[in-house]
C-alpha cells in the first residue's frame, strides 16, 4: 500500500527523482529557499535549469541509482518522482519498494497547497508558460501576493514556484499541463490542480507518445473542464474550434477571446501594431474598446496571450493601470524568443517552438518585430511529437516566414519504430521544392560552422528546440 503523504510542516528532507525538468526543478528551489534538505536525481542536466538549481543550493546526483536516495545522509521524508521515470528506474524502484513515502510532483501539489486557494490554471497546447509568467507578474506588481508555480525561468519573477502564503482564497497561478503525471498515475498533471478559474490558450495535437489521437487530447480537455470549481469561470481562446466545441456544454462562465474580430468572441483585439520595442494593440469588448495595452514581445500569439491575462485580471478586479504597467516591464521567458547574444552584427535568439503551429507563430512574430532583418532558422525535432511524423508536412507549411532554413536530424529515434519516424531530409527536400533555401544538420558541430559560415551582418539566427541541442547556440556564439 503507497504511504500517506506526510504534511507540510513535518516534511524536513525532500529527494527528487528526475529533479532538472523544468516544474521538478521549480519545487525543488522552492523547498530550498524554505530551508528544506533537497537533493535530485537526474541525467540530462542542461541550462537554464541546471543553473537555478545549482544556486539554490539543491545536491545534484549524476545518473540513477538506490543510494541517492541518502544523498544527504539520511533518508528522506518524502521522495517526489517525475513523469519522465518508468516504472523500472532503480531509484524509484528502491523508494517504492522501500516503504517510502512518494508521490508525484502533481499529487503533491494537490494534498500540500491547493485546497483551500483560488487555483487560476493556464491550460492548453501552445502559450502555458508565457500566459502563466505573465499573469503572475500583473498579480505580484498589483500587490496580490499570488503563489505561482510555471514550467520556466522568468526574465520578471524571481522564482518559478512560489508560495508566499497558505490562506483560504490567496490566489495560486499554475502552468497546467496536459501531459501525464506519473508512471502509476496515467492522467493529464491539471486533473489534479483543483482549478478555480481556467484559461484555455489552444487545444491542438500534440504528445503523440502518450496520445494516440486528437480524440485522447480532447478527452483530457474534458476532464479539466468537468473539474472546474463552484463558482469558476473559463477564458477561452475561440481560435480554435477545438476549444469552441469544448466550452460548448459548459456549466460555467466562459468569457471568449479571439484574434478574428468576427469569430463572435466577446474580446478580440484591433489595430495590432509594432511601436520600437513594443507591440501595442487595442481590446475591444463587444465590439467597444476598453482599454489600449503594449509589451515588449512580438507576434499574434503573445497578443493573444496577454489579452487573455488582461482579461483574467479584469475579473479579479485589478485596474487597467496597474494591468498597463505590468504589461510594459513585461520582459517574457527564457527560451521564449530570448536573444541569448549578438557577435559580428548576428543576433542569435533562443526559442522552445517545437509544434509546427508554434513554430509558424514565433517565426511570424520575430518576422514583425525585426522586419529588416534576413531570417535564419535553425530547428531540431526534439519532442516526442517532431520526432515522430505525424506533422511530416505540416512543418514545411510552419517555416515559411524564414529565409534561410537549417532541420536537424531529429534527437535519438531509437524507440520510434522507423515505418513512424520523422525525416528530417524529406522536411528539407519538401522546403526546397517550395522554393525555401533550406539545409540538413547531420552532425552538430559542421551545422554550427555552416550556419556560422553563412551569416552575415544584420542576420536574425533563431535556434528552435525543446532541449540543449548538444549546446548548439553556445558553439555559435563562440564561433561567430
Amino acid at each position: 500500500m503507497k504511504a500517506k503523504l506526510p504534511g507540510i510542516h513535518s516534511i524536513k528532507r525532500v529527494h527528487i527523482i528526475g529533479v532538472c525538468g523544468t516544474l521538478m526543478g521549480a519545487f525543488a528551489a522552492y523547498l530550498k529557499r524554505q530551508n528544506l534538505v533537497v537533493t535530485g536525481s537526474d541525467q540530462n542536466v542542461y541550462p537554464p535549469m541546471s543553473d537555478v538549481l545549482t544556486q539554490a543550493g539543491v545536491v545534484l546526483c549524476n545518473g540513477y541509482k538506490a543510494e541517492n536516495l541518502a544523498a544527504s545522509g539520511e533518508k528522506p521524508d518524502l521522495v517526489v518522482i517525475g513523469n519522465v521515470i518508468s516504472s523500472n528506474n532503480p531509484e524509484a524502484r528502491a523508494a517504492i519498494d522501500n516503504g517510502f513515502a512518494y508521490s508525484s510532483l502533481p499529487e503533491a501539489m494537490e494534498n500540500l497547497f491547493l485546497t483551500d486557494t483560488r487555483n487560476l490554471v493556464v491550460a492548453g497546447t501552445h502559450g502555458k508558460t508565457t500566459t502563466s509568467s505573465m499573469l503572475a507578474n500583473v498579480l505580484l506588481k498589483s500587490g496580490k501576493d499570488p503563489g505561482y508555480f510555471i514550467g520556466g525561468v522568468s526574465h520578471d519573477l524571481p522564482f518559478s514556484f512560489n508560495i508566499p502564503k497558505l490562506e483560504k482564497g490567496s490566489l495560486f497561478v499554475l502552468e497546467g499541463d496536459e501531459y501525464d503525471t506519473a508512471f502509476w498515475d496515467k492522467v493529464p498533471k491539471f486533473n489534479h490542480y483543483l482549478p478555480n478559474d481556467v484559461i484555455l490558450t489552444s487545444v491542438e495535437y500534440d504528445h503523440a507518445d502518450i496520445y494516440p489521437d486528437l480524440a485522447s487530447v480532447i478527452r483530457a480537455f474534458e476532464g479539466l473542464i468537468a473539474r472546474v470549481r463552484p463558482g469558476g469561470k473559463m477564458i477561452a481562446c475561440f481560435d480554435y474550434q477545438n476549444v469552441r466545441d469544448l466550452v460548448s456544454k459548459a456549466k460555467f462562465p466562459v468569457l471568449s477571446y479571439s484574434s478574428d474580430l468576427n469569430s463572435g468572441a466577446r474580446f478580440g483585439p484591433r489595430n495590432v501594431r509594432t511601436e520600437g520595442e513594443y507591440t501595442r494593440f487595442e481590446i475591444l469588448d463587444n465590439g467597444k474598446t476598453v482599454n489600449e495595452i503594449s509589451f515588449q514581445l512580438s507576434g499574434m500569439h503573445n497578443v493573444m496571450n496577454a489579452l487573455a491575462v488582461w482579461i483574467e485580471c479584469r475579473e479579479l478586479n485589478i485596474s487597467d493601470e496597474n494591468i498597463n504597467s505590468a504589461f510594459r516591464s513585461f520582459r517574457g521567458v527564457k527560451r521564449r524568443q530570448e536573444v541569448r547574444g549578438e557577435k559580428r552584427g548576428v543576433t542569435v535568439i533562443d526559442d522552445f517552438a517545437h509544434h509546427p503551429t508554434a513554430v509558424k507563430e514565433t517565426l511570424r512574430g520575430l518576422r514583425s518585430k525585426y522586419s529588416q532583418c534576413r531570417l535564419m532558422t535553425v530547428f531540431e525535432p526534439r519532442s516526442a511529437t517532431s520526432r515522430r511524423k505525424v506533422f511530416q508536412k505540416d512543418y514545411a507549411a510552419a517555416f515559411q516566414e524564414a529565409d534561410v532554413i537549417f532541420i536537424s536530424q531529429p534527437f535519438d529515434q531509437t524507440k520510434i519504430s522507423s515505418e513512424d519516424q520523422f525525416s528530417s531530409a524529406m522536411l528539407v527536400e519538401d522546403l526546397i521544392r517550395a522554393g525555401k533555401e533550406a539545409y540538413l544538420i547531420t552532425d552538430i558541430d559542421q551545422g554550427v560552422q555552416e550556419v556560422a559560415r553563412q551569416s552575415r551582418q544584420g542576420d536574425l539566427v533563431a535556434v528552435l528546440s525543446n532541449g540543449g541541442f548538444g549546446g548548439f547556440i553556445a558553439k555559435l556564439l563562440q564561433t561567430l
